[in-house]
């Protein structure tokens, strides 16, 4: 194929990915000019004087910006200023649906030093300058992602369409790896769509829809992708016949904003986003205080000093170790979606669902089935109130989303339409798998395997959402034991990221594969794990809740316990998941692993005095915290004014009940520890027994299943940082003074005695 002619499918592709070709835009699509061979840069020259400046990443998928392409985009910028008769141009991609998704991490985790990481972000910089500078406009024609580097290219144009994609989004969320956008996106987003927006979006990595960046005055309009390419020739030809560039935005200037013309104004937002951020991140997260500077520094200084500083602030994040575990995280998520449950074995399809039990679960797994995999699903359970319930579930979730505007009414009653329910087991014979969320009852749930058999066909899986009981036992009464599998999801099921698939050893290859890949279609990350009591995240999670128990019956206050687990990077402390969880619940899965564990499991006896007075959690508003609290009155009002009173206080009652004066001796550094050391010898015993395939699924299984804090990378990461001689000598050290649960496994003391690491 000639240049010419690949080029001129590029353009095709640029000026219509929905296969109707505009005719205004068709009719201009009549000359080409190559850009270099092998560039992923493609300038291409048409008859009315525009050229389209088409990326297109070869052999992938999405484009993403590398280090090497700054000599290809310098190059067509050369070609660009050398050609008078180019009155303007059209950034847009050679992808079907995605702009720009970001740039390449990999280019960052090649720096050796901070000042090669300084010279990379300047150089951004400087390559963004220069399009920037161009003497004719430049508009963005964006259709799909636009994220990250890819936002600070298009800020860089002079004006920016996007389509009205459902795909299409624009955000610049490298807060999430730890980093800050490090080519001039500080910079550039403030002045598109003002201090408050810009300093939201970067802080917490929000991504806008089209209409919402519309909205923000961070694109100048959205059409059609069909006409996508048109009106960007249209905002080019438009600037050009006005003589400059300029922004047509289409925000709206409100009271807020023009307070913030002033300096006072700005410090105050500064000063309250500095307080809420070290209020939501522990100070655990260098990021959003770095991103905030970077912004004061441009708009209060200079904006030659605020890129000077977004370098240097760049280049200390990429070399920080929150950032390090952060983008480790990424490559691990990354590299867990290309994999299947067993390799080289292939799922089969699901094409439709059955869930047993419309309680929350029920309800929130057939809500990620319908909605997320996009497969009808069928809701049994005993009685109409129950699918109700469950049915109630994901209208509820999905009328939020039409009141916020994320999906229209119709497509609403689209998905809902896709739920059913039954008292009995009518339309499951067309089924592919059923999961089962009935009570924690082995019996119950062996007698729902029996009853899923005769209502299915031969080759359904029956899929468990146990917490807690061993899966062969499940299947023990099982005529076709091979399609019988744990998949346990976490509540609230349409938040929670992780689920473990269980396999037991009579479950076939061809289930867990198909298992696998039915849980990542629902948006999950699913980690497979061994048929053992707890599985994973329960097996170590018990002994680190277990040690915040005996540190509330030692005397430390229920809040100093939380507070210091909060500190450390965990999102709630042990207490209080304890009552979001339910009381009931832990004191069910105790026995259960003690039983098959060991005594280390063994919770303080203690604790059945909650139980006994009806302490449950929050599930009944009375627990270890207080849910209903009572009206202030006037001098609660007036003392509220100087000491804002606690909205959620714990329940002082819990003290006499237990047995306990409240004290406070320990640092709050030496209760996150004695909790956490806890969970990481758990973790270390996992990986030893194979309960985990590997240390990298248990880092990812202990951050999405319970939040371990992610800037730490894990539990196994965490050790490999701190190193296994020391945790094993702080084991052994506890272990003499407080007892034998804090003895060192035998995989740590042999890691720490061969001073080896997990990675």
């Amino acid at each position: 194929m000639s240049n010419d002619k690949v080029e001129n499918s590029k353009v095709k592709d640029c000026a219509d990915k929905d296969g109707a070709v505009d005719n205004q835009a068709a009719e201009s699509h009549t000359a080409t000019h190559a850009a270099s061979p092998n560039s992923a840069f493609s300038l291409v020259k048409h008859d009315n004087g525009i050229a389209h400046l088409v990326m297109d990443v070869a052999d992938e998928s999405m484009n993403t910006l590398k280090a090497e392409f700054a000599e290809q985009i310098t190059q067509v910028l050369a070609q660009i200023k050398a050609d008078t008769s180019i009155i303007g141009i059209v950034l847009c991609s050679g992808k079907p649906d995605s702009f720009v998704a970001g740039a390449d991490i990999n280019m960052l985790n090649a720096c050796q030093t901070k000042e090669e990481v300084v010279a990379l972000s300047r150089q951004g910089q400087m390559i963004f300058a220069q399009l920037e500078q161009l003497t004719i406009p430049i508009v963005a024609a964006i259709n799909g992602p636009c994220l990250g580097g890819g936002l600070e290219l298009a800020m860089a144009c002079h004006g920016r369409i996007c389509s009205d994609n459902a795909k299409t989004a624009l955000g610049l969320p490298e807060v999430q790896l730890g980093l800050l956008p490090g080519s001039g996106g500080t910079q550039r987003l403030p002045k598109l769509v003002g201090l408050q927006k810009s300093l939201d979006m970067m802080l917490t990595g929000k991504q806008l829809r089209a209409k919402q960046a519309l909205k923000s005055g961070l694109v100048d309009d959205v059409v059609p992708n069909s006409i996508l390419i048109s009106a960007a020739e249209n905002l080019v030809l438009s600037f050009s016949t006005k003589g400059k560039h300029y922004h047509k935005s289409q925000r709206k200037i409100g009271l807020v904003e023009k307070l913030l013309a002033n300096k006072a104004g700005r410090n105050i937002v500064y000063q309250q986003a500095e307080k809420s951020v070290l209020s939501k991140t522990q100070g655990n997260y260098p990021a959003p205080l770095k991103i905030i500077d970077c912004v004061r520094t441009g708009l209060e200084a200079s904006s030659t000093q605020g890129y000077q500083v977004e370098a240097e602030h760049f280049a200390d994040l990429v070399m920080s170790s929150e950032s390090q575990q952060l983008r480790h995280l990424f490559f691990a998520t990354t590299e867990m979606k290309k994999e299947q449950g067993v390799a080289d074995v292939k799922a089969e399809a699901i094409l439709k669902a059955g869930v047993l039990g419309g309680g929350l679960m029920g309800g929130g797994i057939a809500f990620v089935t319908a909605t997320k995999a996009n497969v009808p699903v069928r809701i049994k359970d005993i009685n109409h109130k129950g699918i109700n319930s469950a049915l109630k579930y994901s209208y509820d979730l999905l009328n939020k989303k039409v009141k916020r505007r994320f999906i229209l009414k119709s497509e609403m009653q689209k998905q809902l339409a896709m739920i059913t329910g039954t008292v009995n087991f009518t339309g499951f014979k067309s089924v592919d798998i059923v999961v089962e969320a009935v009570f924690e009852d082995l019996a119950l749930k062996q007698e729902m395997v029996v009853a899923v058999e005769e209502h299915t066909q031969e080759q359904t899986i029956f899929a468990s959402n146990t917490s807690s009981l061993p899966i062969h036992k499940i299947a023990a009464q099982a005529k076709r034991p091979e399609n019988v599998i744990g998949l346990h999801y976490f509540s609230p099921v349409d938040k929670m990221p992780l689920v473990e698939i269980i396999p037991h050893e009579n479950t076939s290859d061809k289930t867990i594969s198909t298992t696998v890949a039915f849980a990542k279609k629902q948006g999950k990350t699913p980690i497979v794990v061994k048929d053992k009591a707890g599985f994973y995240v329960n097996r170590i999670l018990a002994p680190y809740m277990n040690e915040a128990a005996i540190l509330l019956l030692a005397g430390e206050p229920v809040d100093k316990i939380d507070n210091a687990l909060v500190k450390f990077g965990f999102p709630v402390g042990p207490m209080q998941l304890l009552d979001e969880v339910g009381i009931d619940v832990g004191a069910k899965i105790g026995p259960i692993l003690q039983a098959d564990l060991g005594e280390r499991f063994a919770a303080p006896a203690a604790f059945d005095k909650l139980i006994d007075d009806g302490r449950l959690g929050k599930k009944v508003n009375k627990g270890l915290y207080l849910y209903k609290q009572p009206k202030k009155g006037l001098v609660a009002k007036l003392t509220g004014l100087i000491k804002p009173l606690p909205s959620k206080p714990v329940d002082e009652s819990i003290y006499p009940l237990l047995g306990i004066t409240p004290k406070g001796k320990l640092s709050a550094e030496t209760i996150a520890k004695r909790c956490l050391y806890m969970m990481l010898n758990e973790a270390a015993r996992c990986v030893d027994e194979g309960i985990v395939r590997n240390a990298r699924d248990g880092d990812i299984g202990a951050i999405f299943g319970i939040g371990f804090p992610p800037f730490l990378g894990g539990p196994l990461r965490y050790i490999d940082s701190v190193g296994a001689k020391s945790v094993v000598a702080q084991l052994s050290q506890w272990a003499e003074q407080y007892g034998e649960r804090y003895s060192p496994c035998q995989a740590l003391i042999t890691m720490a005695e061969n001073e080896q690491s997990y990675y």
